[in-house]
C-alpha cells in the first residue's frame, strides 16, 4: 500500500529531521493529496509510478485554479517523498528528477495613483504628531525609502543643507538618496518644533522619528499610522508599509527616470528586482488607454 510508505515519511520528518507541526501539515496536505491521486488511478507500488503521472497530477491542481506557488511546493514535497523512498530502498528510481519548477509568478506591486499620493500628503499639521506623519509620509515618497530603513534614520543621517539622506539598506549596504526640496522643508519644520516637543520625554534620544512617548516609531506604529491615514484621504485601496516606496519607483519611471537610477536610488542589487515596476507602468498605460482612447 502506498500509504504506509508516506506515513513512515511523515515520522521521519518529524523524528529524524524533527520539523515543526506547521512543516509537517503542510507536507502532509501536499502527500495525501498525492496519494490519493495515484491510489484513484490503480497504483498500489512505488516502483510503477512514472514521470507521466506526477505531471497529470501537477496539472489537475492547475486546472482546479491552484497557483504557481502552490504547485511549487507540490513538487518540493513529492521530490522529498521520492528521495526518501529511494534511500529507504522502497523504490528503484526517482520519477521526479527530472520535473521543472514552474516560474513564480511575478505579483505587481499595489501603488497609488498621483492624485491619491497628494491626498494622502495634504493633512492638517497643526499638532506635533501630525507634523511628524507628514514629515514620514513626504520622506517615503521623495526616498523610496523601506519603512525599516526610515524608522533607523537618527539625525545626523540627514543632510538638509545639502538635500540628502543617508541610510543603511539590506545586507548593512550604505546608500545616499537625495531629497525633494518639499520633503526638505517638511523635515525641516518637524525637526526644528514637533520633535522637540516629542523628544522632552526622552533627551537623550537620537532617533529621527518618535512616537507620543519620546520614543523610536516601531515599523508596526508606522503601519497603523498609514492605514488611518489612508481611510482619512479616502483612499479604498489595500496600503502596506511598502505603498509609498512602490509608488515612488513607479512615478518616476512614468515621468521618464532612468531604471538604473531608481535601482541606485532603492538600494536594489539586482536591476531585474526593478524590472517589476516597468510592468507597473505598461499596465497604467494600458488602462489610460483603454479609458480616454475613442476607439479602444
Amino acid at each position: 500500500m502506498l500509504k504506509y510508505a508516506v506515513e513512515d515519511f511523515f515520522h521521519y520528518l518529524r523524528v529524524e529531521r524533527g520539523l515543526s507541526d506547521n512543516t509537517i501539515a503542510s507536507y502532509q496536505r501536499d502527500l495525501h493529496a498525492y496519494e490519493k491521486h495515484l491510489t484513484k488511478i490503480g497504483y498500489n507500488e512505488w516502483n510503477d509510478i512514472t514521470r507521466n503521472d506526477i505531471m497529470r497530477f501537477l496539472y489537475a491542481l492547475k486546472d482546479n485554479g491552484k497557483s504557481t506557488a502552490t504547485i511549487s511546493r507540490h513538487i518540493s514535497s513529492i521530490r522529498s517523498l521520492h528521495q526518501f523512498l529511494i534511500r529507504e530502498r522502497v523504490a528503484d528510481t526517482d520519477p521526479s528528477l527530472h520535473i521543472e519548477t514552474p516560474k513564480k509568478d511575478r505579483k505587481l506591486p499595489d501603488t497609488l495613483s498621483q492624485e491619491e499620493v497628494d491626498s494622502l500628503l495634504s493633512m492638517n499639521t497643526a499638532k506635533p504628531l501630525s507634523l511628524r506623519n507628514k514629515a514620514m509620509l513626504e520622506l517615503l515618497y521623495a526616498t523610496g525609502l523601506r519603512v525599516s530603513e526610515m524608522i533607523s534614520l537618527k539625525l545626523d543621517d540627514l543632510h538638509l543643507t545639502m538635500g540628502f539622506v543617508q541610510c543603511m539598506g539590506k545586507g548593512s549596504k550604505e546608500r545616499i538618496v537625495p531629497l525633494g526640496d518639499t520633503a526638505r522643508k517638511t523635515l525641516e519644520a518637524y525637526i526644528q518644533t514637533a520633535r522637540k516637543e516629542l523628544v522632552k520625554k526622552n533627551k537623550q534620544e537620537n532617533a529621527l522619528f518618535l512616537n507620543q512617548h519620546g520614543r523610536p516609531l516601531s515599523r508596526q506604529g508606522f503601519w497603523k499610522i498609514l492605514k488611518e491615514l489612508a481611510l482619512e484621504a479616502g483612499i479604498q485601496k489595500k496600503i502596506t508599509p511598502h505603498t509609498l516606496r512602490h509608488s515612488f519607483a513607479t512615478h518616476l519611471l512614468e515621468n521618464g527616470a532612468d531604471l538604473r537610477i531608481v535601482q541606485e536610488m532603492l538600494g536594489h542589487a539586482d536591476i531585474s528586482t526593478t524590472q517589476i515596476y516597468t510592468h507597473v507602468t505598461k499596465a497604467r498605460l494600458k488602462d489610460i488607454y483603454q479609458s480616454y482612447h475613442p476607439r479602444a
